[in-house]
C-alpha cells in the first residue's frame, strides 16, 4: 500500500460518499490510531464516532494543502479544510498536522493544532465535535 496524505485520508473521510466511514477509517488508518486535536486525545473509537458526526453535518468541500513532508514513517503537514455544511453556512479551518505512519503506509497516530479561518463562533470545535 502506498503512504497516505492528509487530502487523499480527509477527502475519503469527509467527501467520498461511496465510502463507509469504517471503508474510509480503515483505507487510511492503522487498528491503533490514535489522535490529539487542540489538546483532546481520542483513540480510533473517537475518531470514527467524530468523522461519523462531521457527515451529517458537511454537505461538501476540499482539502488544500499548503506543505507536506515525509520523513520515513514520520509526517508533517499545514492543510485548510474548505466546508460547507448542509444549513449551507462555510467554515474554513487551518490545521498544522505532525504524525507518525504504520509501516503499510496508513496513519498510526496525529497531533493537529486548528486556527479558524471562516466560520460561526459554534464551528470552532469542529475538528473535535461528535
Amino acid at each position: 500500500m502506498a503512504r497516505t496524505g492528509m487530502r487523499a485520508a480527509l477527502t475519503d473521510l469527509l467527501f467520498n460518499a461511496d465510502l463507509t466511514v469504517e471503508d474510509a477509517v480503515d483505507r487510511h488508518f492503522a487498528p491503533d490510531y490514535r489522535q490529539r486535536t487542540d489538546g483532546q486525545w481520542d483513540d480510533r473509537a473517537g475518531f470514527v464516532a467524530h468523522i461519523s458526526h462531521l457527515r451529517t453535518v458537511v454537505a461538501e468541500g476540499f482539502v488544500e494543502v499548503h506543505d507536506e513532508l515525509y520523513d520515513g514513517t514520520r509526517y508533517a503537514d499545514r492543510h485548510t479544510a474548505h466546508i460547507t455544511k448542509k444549513g449551507g453556512s462555510t467554515v474554513r479551518m487551518e490545521v498544522y498536522a505532525i504524525g507518525d505512519l504504520a509501516p503499510d503506509g496508513r496513519f498510526r497516530r496525529v497531533e493537529e493544532v486548528t486556527l479558524m479561518l471562516q466560520g460561526s463562533d459554534s464551528d470552532r470545535a469542529i475538528g473535535n465535535a461528535c
